[in-house]
């Protein structure tokens, strides 16, 4: 990113002619800041090298200026000395940045903002895109990092929001070494885990380290596995240690995890909404599910699938379903009601054929049931190949073939193209 063009305009009164411009040493009686309220007089004289009280020439006072204006900070610095006051009129920038510590084992916050703020006069939590304060802060991290024997590159990159389509933080991570998850354990509060926690926790151990992410992975990858076995109000929280590992390729984080399983919940029954393609009574008999059984996730997900089929064979290819859960957690039960977005109806595209010679494929679109144009029928597809109608020599490839098939969905013209694959069977 590049910062707007400073300019700098020095307007000096000088009473004193008997000495040449550039050499002469006037004495301000104060030096003033204007314009910027958020920074203290202090904090900008440090960062200017100005000390009251200094007699200056005015190449040293365009040298102090420069100073300012090199920060990044500003957009517009202009100074005036009338033979009394050296008063700077400063424009901040609007282009600061808050810091992200991307994969970086500090802790942010107000403890690290005060150190950076000793250094830096004028860091306030943000820095420009570029520019001797960002470089600067981003030297003080490596060297923070050094203190705890972590030798390391760090690197400073814009931050664009995909949102907003603009910038909105510097991140800064290490890029050298590799920064991973290290030993992932339950704390010792935590009930013994089963295996497949074991084998969650072991999984995740050397995956890439993410101060934001990496805590977020660790918490849902347990969450799903209580939540799909009816642990609905189970509470995970996973926090990075300080004892880091480094070795030669890699710093090592570890984290220690608290799991609070709660209540196992069993179901009270899933009620379909008025007016969806599917009976109460028809998903209730395909679904399997009854009151009493296990909240397993895994199973009530799938039941959905039921239902989205029957959207699918209308050409309703983007309907979403929603599961709403209502809790008794005075009797460890859960109820859902789902309801369906239907959105756009979808019709029948192109046909593509894959694996097959000229003729088989100029029978098969031949008897193809699904013209272009018509309302898309997913159903269709495999109803096809068991068609009792068609040709005997289709029915005996297809009776020699597996047959699978992938969807492309066309947003633009809300069309469905088939692609078909016929392998010979093993």
């Amino acid at each position: 990113m590049q910062r707007s063009l400073v300019r700098l305009v020095v307007s000096l009164a000088v009473l004193f002619v008997a000495l040449p411009l550039m050499a002469q040493k006037l004495l301000p009686k104060s030096i003033q800041f204007v314009g910027a309220p958020e920074y203290s007089s202090q904090d900008l004289l440090a960062a200017a090298g100005l000390k009251p009280g200094e007699a200056l020439t005015s190449a040293e006072m365009a040298e102090h200026a420069q100073r300012l204006i090199d920060s990044g900070l500003f957009d517009n610095l202009t100074y005036k000395f009338d033979g009394q006051n050296l008063v700077f009129q400063l424009t901040p920038s609007t282009q600061l940045f808050p810091i992200v510590l991307e994969n970086l084992p500090l802790t942010p916050g107000k403890d690290l903002d005060e150190k950076l703020h000793s250094l830096f006069p004028l860091y306030y939590g943000k820095v420009p895109a570029d520019g001797p304060l960002l470089e600067g802060v981003r030297k003080t991290l490596e060297q923070m990092l050094a203190a705890q024997g972590l030798e390391t590159t760090v690197k400073a990159v814009p931050f664009t929001d995909p949102v907003q389509q603009k910038i909105t933080a510097m991140e800064f991570s290490i890029l050298i070494p590799s920064v991973v998850l290290g030993a992932v354990r339950l704390d010792a509060a935590s009930p013994a885990p089963p295996i497949e926690v074991q084998d969650i926790l072991s999984r995740l151990s050397g995956a890439a380290y993410d101060r934001q992410g990496s805590p977020n992975q660790i918490e849902t990858g347990l969450l799903n596995y209580y939540h799909d076995r009816g642990f609905l109000d189970c509470a995970v929280h996973a926090t990075p240690q300080a004892a880091i590992a480094a070795s030669e390729h890699a710093i090592l984080i570890p984290f220690q995890v608290s799991v609070v399983p709660g209540a196992q919940y069993r179901l009270a029954g899933i009620q379909l909404a008025p007016g969806l393609a599917i009976s109460q009574a028809d998903f209730d008999r395909q679904s399997g599910l009854h009151p009493g059984d296990i909240a397993d996730g895994i199973r009530i997900r799938n039941s959905l699938q039921i239902i989205l089929r029957q959207y699918h064979d209308k050409g309703l290819m983007k309907a979403a379903p929603q599961l709403t859960p209502a809790y008794d957690r005075a009797h460890a039960t859960v109820s859902y009601t789902v309801s369906v977005n239907p959105g756009p109806v979808y019709t029948m595209g192109k046909l593509a054929i894959e694996h097959v010679a000229g003729d088989l494929r100029g029978a098969i679109l031949a008897s193809w049931k699904m013209p272009e144009g018509a309302v898309f029928n997913e159903s269709a597809i495999m109803e096809y190949f068991a068609d009792r109608k068609l040709s005997s020599d289709l029915k005996r490839t297809f009776a020699t073939v597996n047959v699978r098939y992938i969807l492309h969905l066309d947003d633009a013209t809300k069309t469905v193209g088939v692609e078909l694959i016929l392998e010979n069977k093993h």
